[in-house]
């Protein structure tokens, strides 16, 4: 079941404008970028112990990231969990009466297997489960 916090996801406007802060104020380590077209998002990803942050940066106007940044601002976007058995994860959130955004696993970041839990239901987070791949 759920191992551990994967990541926090944070929408910016622009990786070029906002990975500086992490490397030279925060002192973080830039582990890679990556698009990932499924999502109209672009990515990178820093280390922080056994926990990453994935900057999400919008590809497209009609992108998820790209409305949230209209509707919110830069910030936190979701809480990811990585867990060994993702379908028995979604199962047991919906047999508990949670909204699935996802029913079905998808490729996200990394090659992870990812889905994603409606925030209308989970107290206001979006909530990510993911297994697999690697940042």
């Amino acid at each position: 079941m759920i191992q551990k916090v994967d990541h926090i996801g944070i929408a910016v406007r622009s990786l070029a404008e906002t990975i500086p802060y992490y490397e030279n104020a925060l002192g973080m380590k830039l582990l890679k970028t990556e698009e990932v077209a499924s999502q109209k998002v672009r990515t990178a990803f820093f280390e922080a112990g056994e926990t990453h942050v994935e900057l999400l940066e919008p590809t497209a106007e009609d992108s998820p990231i790209a409305k949230f940044l209209d509707k919110n601002g830069e910030g936190i976007h979701h809480v990811a969990f990585g867990t060994d058995d993702i379908t028995a994860q979604l199962s047991q959130a919906a047999d508990a009466g949670v909204r699935l955004i996802h029913e079905v696993p998808m490729t996200g970041a990394g090659g992870k297997q990812v889905a994603f839990l409606h925030p209308k239901s989970t107290h206001g987070v979006l909530t990510e489960f993911c297994s697999g791949g690697e940042h």
